[in-house]
């Protein structure tokens, strides 16, 4: 073992112990079903608290790189098998959401977002009259990059993300850049609407199954389709969320036939985890289109969504489709990105995120005394 904690570095020690084990994972030094260094071990070869080591480990547990057993340690239950194996169960396979409206639990404090509106009415004054450009206000757009790259491991260029209004009209452009000719794949059961723009832009679309854990493996590799649009965070209406194991299998198979992936992040900020959810674009940002919307955090009433694109497409989608105005008034754009620039945004998240792993706790302590 030969992890190596930096002690001057900005990044904490639990997440560099959890990045270097994470990549050991995935390439296989621990392979499924082993069992990984124990907190002790590692605390005394790095020079780190326990606490710190059990933090990094629960991150893994987390996000479904390993499992804690009872006396006994931590153990791999990530898997790079293509064999379509029986899947393990997802942590999220028994949620399910209702529906993709806004609930008080989640709302935005209004107060907040009033104040902010009168304040940007202020600073910005007749500017908010002038032309924005087509793929939106270059102040939305670098808080955006920020705010991604900050919490969700996403690196990418302002040139690279488009603002829309509302993830169905992100959905449209996307498809008259890659083009009408090529066939989506889709999750079902999946959120009606993505269907529905498919079919409505003459988008030919094949329906994959879902498991416990995401797609069947055996449909994902036998399918024909160019695109896979999958909701990876408790996919609507399933309650499903994509295992580690399936999230770098989605990645496998668009690099393997050089394919894309839409990833549709909706709802993702919120969960219960220590630790974001991990995306498909960080795993693979030549391949995977993000997307996202401030409806669920902010509010839908606001009809704001934005994409990342590969740099490739960014370039194609300055050719192709630059001509494009957004469609995103300039004053809701500002207030957003004050929104998040102020850090109002991710202490709204926060304080949810506190909420629910709170409530999630006390779920399992009632069960337990059932």
């Amino acid at each position: 073992m030969k992890y190596i904690i930096e002690k001057n570095s900005k990044k904490p020690a639990y997440l560099q112990l959890y990045a270097q084990l994470r990549g050991d994972i995935v390439k296989g030094v621990y392979p499924p079903g082993s069992r990984l260094p124990s907190k002790r071990t590692v605390s005394e070869e790095t020079g780190i608290s326990t606490v710190t080591a059990e933090h990094a480990f629960a991150l893994l547990c987390d996000e479904g790189y390993a499992e804690a057993r009872q006396r006994s340690g931590y153990y791999v239950i990530f898997s790079r098998d293509d064999g379509f194996s029986e899947p393990p169960a997802s942590v999220f396979g028994s949620i399910s959401r209702p529906h993709r409206q806004i609930s008080q639990e989640t709302s935005f404090p209004f107060s907040v977002l009033a104040r902010t509106m009168r304040s940007v009415i202020s600073v910005y004054g007749e500017s908010m009259l002038e032309r924005t450009p087509g793929k939106g206000t270059v102040e939305l757009r670098e808080a955006v990059r920020q705010y991604l790259a900050r919490s969700r491991g996403i690196t990418a260029d302002t040139g690279q993300i488009i603002i829309g209004a509302g993830s169905e009209y992100i959905y449209r452009l996307i498809t008259a850049l890659l083009g009408r000719d090529k066939a989506y794949a889709i999750e079902t059961p999946s959120y009606q609407k993505i269907e529905q723009i498919y079919s409505l832009e003459g988008a030919v679309t094949e329906k994959l199954p879902l498991g416990p854990d995401g797609i069947d493996s055996a449909a994902l590799w036998k399918s024909r389709a160019d695109v896979l649009h999958i909701s990876p965070y408790r996919s609507f209406p399933s309650g499903i969320t994509a295992s580690a194991s399936k999230k770098h299998e989605y990645v496998r198979w668009a690099v393997n036939g050089g394919r894309i992936i839409i990833e549709d992040d909706f709802e993702s900020e919120f969960t219960i985890l220590k630790k974001s959810e991990e995306t498909l674009f960080s795993l693979s940002p030549q391949n995977v289109i993000y997307i996202n919307t401030f409806s669920k955090t902010v509010s839908p009433a606001l009809r704001t969504a934005y994409a990342v694109l590969p740099k490739e497409l960014a370039a194609e989608f300055d050719k192709k489709l630059g001509f494009y105005s957004c469609t995103v008034s300039a004053y809701i754009q500002y207030v957003l990105a004050e929104l998040i620039n102020s850090g109002d945004f991710e202490r709204h998240i926060n304080r949810v995120r506190r909420k629910k792993r709170k409530e999630s706790g006390q779920d399992r302590l009632n069960s337990a005394n059932i």
